[in-house]
Formats: structure tokens, sequence, C-alpha cells
């Protein structure tokens, strides 16, 4: 049996260990410490954010951004099907109904052109998702929203340090949110980030993450006592995540090239087969720079994908499929959604496959996951 290749291996990519250990004896493990005050600089400073809160999950800052927007019972909220779960649950928890459009072919992100379509009085809030690291036509978005006095939230969990039109993901839209999980470019294990472009949000933000407190403002010595004055919860990180996070921002270029690298590598050894039309590969428009978050390839159906994934698991590769639709699963269903409701997301979600992908990866063990993807695909097997 040949070596396993996993589908995702957390990595060390510098002084993480030696971070952790300044923070413990520090003596504060707390957040908010020397470590993520640091972090929050990294973004504001080299990717252009206005205001930076880190926060224990993408998750939570997405829940922090859904409060923000002032969402209430009967409001309604476009996103895509295809994404995470906590995407829409930041939202149907205040009350909101998600409003699911369908995704560009292309590079599955939200299709910007069905949104008009999508928007009623009840609309609220518009929630693009960067899939893949590659942005949505946030400058198309950007304009529906400012016509019709929409929020938007960009849920760029899988698109920190990747760009659109010259401005990095999470600070376009009036909101963004980031995600530092260990599938991650840039992890801690589990963390996130609020990101926040619209300066006037920033108090309350800072409120909400703070169980509702004015405790922020208090440290600062803006207020005299810190008491509860807003809806809030606990959105503040162990200062240990924002430790080991530190340590790989400060390798935000490096971590960035050798993910490049490594979806080159893919791409150049797999192109053959999509310019025979046996298989399709991602696609980044011009006017997007992608972060290398991850690599897939588009079989023709479901039955393809699903055997593919079994023969590269019998040579010890782990692939695995990416989300199941949101509108197609039993919540979907409460909202009214049937299985049939968007063609686009349906279609390429079950034709999805995501190859290995991680900072640690060899280009051996690359091509060994080409060469069974390739045989799979030139000699595919023979069905009862």
């Amino acid at each position: 049996m040949q070596p396993r290749i996993p589908f995702n291996k957390p990595f060390i990519a510098g002084k993480e260990l030696h971070y952790i250990a300044r923070a413990i004896n520090s003596g504060q493990l707390a957040g908010d410490g020397y470590f993520t005050k640091h972090c929050c600089r990294v973004f504001e400073e080299q990717l252009g954010i206005h205001k930076i809160l880190m926060t224990p999950s993408c998750t939570a800052a997405l829940e922090m951004a859904a409060m923000l927007c002032d969402l209430e019972p009967g409001d309604e909220v476009i996103l895509p099907s295809f994404t995470f779960v906590s995407t829409a649950n930041a939202c149907v928890r205040l009350g909101a109904k998600p409003v699911f459009v369908d995704i560009r072919p292309d590079t599955l992100n939200l299709d910007e052109r069905l949104i008009e379509a999508a928007i009623t009085l009840r609309t609220k809030a518009i929630f693009p998702v960067h899939y893949a690291g590659v942005a949505c036509a946030m400058n198309h978005i950007m304009t529906i929203a400012m016509q019709h006095n929409l929020k938007v939230v960009e849920d760029a969990a899988q698109g920190v340090n990747a760009f659109y039109d010259g401005h990095a993901l999470g600070g376009i839209g009036h909101l963004g949110t980031y995600s530092f999980h260990d599938t991650k470019n840039y992890i801690s294990g589990e963390g996130g980030a609020l990101c926040i472009n619209t300066p006037e949000m920033v108090e309350r933000a800072e409120i909400i993450r703070d169980k509702g407190t004015n405790r922020s403002q208090f440290f600062r010595g803006e207020v005299d006592k810190y008491t509860w004055v807003d809806v809030g919860s606990s959105y503040v990180p162990s200062e240990l995540c924002c430790a080991f996070l530190y340590a790989q921002l400060e390798m935000l270029d490096t971590i960035s090239a050798r993910r490049r690298r490594l979806f080159e590598t893919y791409y150049h050894h797999l192109q053959p087969l999509e310019a025979r039309g046996l298989l399709r590969l991602p696609h980044i428009p011009e006017d997007c720079v992608s972060n290398y978050h991850l690599f897939y390839v588009l079989l023709s159906n479901i039955d393809t994908r699903n055997a593919l994934m079994t023969h590269l698991k019998q040579h010890n590769i782990h692939a695995v499929f990416h989300y199941i639709p949101l509108h197609s699963s039993p919540m979907g269903r409460r909202f009214g959604y049937r299985a049939s409701d968007l063609p686009i997301t349906e279609e390429l979600s079950g034709c999805l496959l995501r190859l290995p992908f991680y900072y640690d990866l060899t280009e051996e063990e690359q091509l060994r996951v080409v060469k069974y993807v390739t045989e799979f695909i030139e000699h595919p097997p023979i069905r009862a």
C-alpha cells in the first residue's frame, strides 16, 4: 500500500510554537492581547481593511455581521445555496429568510445577473460567497446594493489575501468575514475575523463582540465604567489562537506563493484532459487574483465523480466533494425550496471533486494524484 495522501493537513510555517510560548509567558491567554492586536494590524495595513475584529470562527463573524445588518423576522437575504451552512444560519437565527440564487457555471460564485430578480420589498442584504478564493463580481453586486439600499456582507471564509479589481476580498462590502479553520490558507485551528468597511458600524460591532458591553471603550478610557448596552455574545478569540495565526500572517506572501505553485502544478498536468473535453478545471477571471484556496475538477456527472473518488481512495488518496446545496437540505425544504429550483447549483455540486491540497503537499504526491485521476479518466472502469 502506498503512503496515504490526505485531503488536508494542518501545517507550521514559521514561529507558531515560539509565539504560543510567548503568549503563555506574557500571562494573558484571554483575548485582545498582543498577538490579537498584531493580527488585526496585518489585515488593516497590508490588506487595507478599515477595521478588523478577530473572532473565534467565521461563523461568529457572520453572526455578528447579520446583527449589524439589523436583520429581523420577515427580512430576506440573498445568497447562494452553494455555500457552507454558516452563511445561511447567521441570517436564519435572527428570523430572516434565505433567498437562494443560482451560481455562475464558470466560477461557481453567486450569479450577479440573477440578483435583481430576487429582490423584494423585504430584502435587507446580500451575502456573496467567494468560492475557492475567487471573487464574485463585486462591482456589479455593490451597484445593485446601492441602488436598492441593501447591505453587502462578503463571506470571504476562503478568500483571505485574494483580490478583486485591486481590492482585498472582505474589504469591498459593508462587512466581510474570514476563516482560519485548519482547512484554510492561514490557520489557527479554529478562528475568524470580521472586516468592517463602514466606519459607523465599528462601535456597535465592538459591543456585540464583547457580550453586549462597552468594555472596549472602557479600556480605552472613553467611559469611566463598562456595562451592558446591547445584545451581544462572546465573540472574542483566545490569545493562543491569535499567537499561532500571527506566525502564519508573517508568512502571508510565502504561503500564498506556495499554494500558487501547487495549483499551477495540478493545472499544468490536468489541462490536457480539459483540452480533450474530459473534465473541467477551475476558472479565474482576469479581474481576480486568487489565493489558491483549493483545487477541484468537474466531472461529467455525479456517478463519474463518485467513481473517481472511490478510485482514488483505493490508491490511498483522499479526495472529497464539497457542499450539498442548502436549498435541497431538510432546512431548505422548510423554506419552501425544491431540489430542482437551482439547476446550475445542483448540476455542478454533483460533479465537483476536490483534490488533496495543503501547504506541505509535495510535487511527488501531486503527480501521484494526477496519475490516478488520468488513469481513471482515460480508462474508466467497466460497469456491469
